[in-house]
This record gives structure tokens, C-alpha cells and sequence, in this order.
């Protein structure tokens, strides 16, 4: 059903393009951009669709022996406040300054060169960085020698380690570890991210803990608890969000992120193999 879809797509989307892979329910979709294939995956999740997406990655190509990866030129426009944070965040991914005008009006116009993938997540950074008054626009430069690793996210993720629904009283207790995506009563399981850590690292806890009853409490010990609002993430921020080992679930009724492995143990596991062979 799902390559029917992905064929009939082909014959109006001139932009996509579908490969199929080792394994018969894999596709390997390529589109114009993190937006055409965000479009393409919320209508077939309005048609009833249920599949899982993985992080993006650009497409390269070779040239005498060496892989070439695309490069942008990146315009900004945004206040002369901001323009450390950004710069920094854009240094870290690669990126290389190539002009900058102030017109002391306290606005400032930048241009870098940046390889394409450095930009994948950079947008909604971009967005809270400059509290929503900044302006950003691409455009493709040319293909130049792939440029190494680039780190995307910073922050690591909170894992449910368990399935049951997400209680107030494990909510509290997740306020000074990071910020959530789920509302209190949302049916989790195991793997599944509920929420982004506010430093390095995944994070795998038990938010569905419930408080110990007993019949020693103070009156109105609970009455003064308030819990800060979750986060809700749309398709283009988790598209955006992930990492390498973790995937979008996508369903007609929701979109989660989840981990590639969800069992607990075997990622620990898996981590501790990568390390010892690097």
C-alpha cells in the first residue's frame, strides 16, 4: 500500500523521488527540501497512513574519488543584540562568514556559507535565539568536499523506560531535568521521547510513577503544586529535532518520536559497543 502511494505521488510530485532499498517496506524518498517532503508525509498521514520517518540527510555525490556534499548561502536579517548567539550556533555548524552590514539602525544583515546539512534543525534555533524577530532565507551555492561531522542537537532526550500513561506527580519530578512534550494522562511506551533533556545525553526515566498513598500528609501539601506547560512539537519541528537513532512515528490520530531501539537495555548495550570500537 505504501509504495501504491508513493507511485501514484510520483505521477504529479516532478520534484520526488522514491528508491526502494534492501528491505521490502523501506523507502528511500527524496524531495526539494525539508518542506516538500513534510507536505508529502502530513497528506498521507491525513489519508489514513500509518509509517515511520527517519532524520533527513542530504544527497551527495562523487567526484574523482572524493564525496562532495551542497552548500547554501544563508541571508539574515535580525537585531544587533542577537547577532553573538547566532554567529556562535553557526560557527558550530560549519559555517563561514562572508559578509555583515550594519546600518546602525539596530538592525544587522549577515551572509554565511554553510553546508546544507549544518542547516537541518537550525531554523527553529534561529527562531527562539532572535525571540521570533529574525529573518532567514536560503539559497543553493554549489557542491564543495564534504566538510566532516557536524554536530546537530545539543541536548539530549527524556526516554520513557516504561508503557502506562505520563502522571503528574513523574511530571514534577522532570522539571529540573528538561522540558516535555506530553501532557499529563498521554499513553506512553517504552522508548518512546516524551520530552528534550537540558544537557548531553539521553535520559531514560519512569514518568508514569505514581505518588505512595499514605494516610500521613499535610492538608494542603498538593494544593499549591503547579506544573509548567509541555512543549507540543508539529511534524516540521520533529523533522527537524531528531537524531540519527531515532525515528517519527506517524499515525492519522498522532506524531511521536521514538528511539530506533526501544528496549532500555539493548541501547545501553549498543552504546557501549560504539565506544569501545571508535
Amino acid at each position: 500500500q505504501l509504495k501504491n502511494r508513493l507511485e501514484r505521488e510520483l505521477l504529479t510530485n516532478v520534484a520526488l523521488r522514491v528508491e526502494e532499498t534492501d528491505s521490502p517496506d523501506r523507502f528511500s524518498v527524496s524531495g526539494r527540501g525539508e518542506l516538500h517532503l513534510g507536505i508529502l508525509i502530513e497528506t498521507m498521514r491525513r489519508e489514513g497512513f500509518e509509517f515511520m520517518v527517519s532524520k533527513p540527510q542530504v544527497i551527495t555525490k562523487e567526484e574523482n574519488n572524493k564525496i562532495l556534499e551542497p552548500v547554501e548561502n544563508v541571508f539574515l536579517d535580525l537585531d544587533e543584540n542577537h547577532v553573538g548567539v547566532i554567529t556562535e550556533k553557526l560557527s558550530k555548524r560549519k559555517g563561514k562568514m562572508t559578509n555583515l552590514q550594519n546600518n546602525g539602525f539596530g538592525r544587522v544583515m549577515l551572509e554565511f556559507k554553510i553546508p546544507s546539512r549544518g542547516l537541518i534543525g537550525f531554523r527553529s534555533e534561529f527562531l527562539t535565539d532572535t525571540k521570533g524577530s529574525g529573518i532567514m532565507n536560503t539559497l543553493f551555492d554549489s557542491y564543495e568536499p564534504w566538510v566532516g561531522k557536524i554536530p546537530q542537537r545539543s541536548n539530549g532526550v527524556l526516554v520513557a523506560d516504561r508503557p502506562g500513561k505520563v502522571t503528574t506527580y513523574a511530571s514534577l519530578a522532570m522539571a529540573d531535568r528538561g522540558e516535555l512534550f506530553l501532557p499529563v494522562g498521554t499513553e506512553v511506551f517504552e522508548g518512546m521521547v516524551i520530552g528534550e533533556r537540558n544537557r548531553n545525553g539521553d535520559l531514560d526515566v519512569n514518568i508514569i510513577r505514581e505518588k505512595k498513598l499514605t494516610n500521613m500528609r499535610a492538608a494542603a501539601a498538593d494544593a499549591t503544586v503547579s506544573l509548567k506547560s509541555h512543549r507540543n512539537l508539529s511534524l516540521d519541528e520533529c523533522i527537524e529535532f531528531i537524531s540519527d537513532d531515532e525515528l517519527i512515528e506517524v499515525t492519522p490520530k498522532s506524531i511521536r518520536i521514538r528511539k530506533m531501539e526501544l528496549n532500555c537495555t539493548k541501547r545501553i548495550s549498543q552504546k557501549r559497543k560504539e565506544k569501545t570500537h571508535s
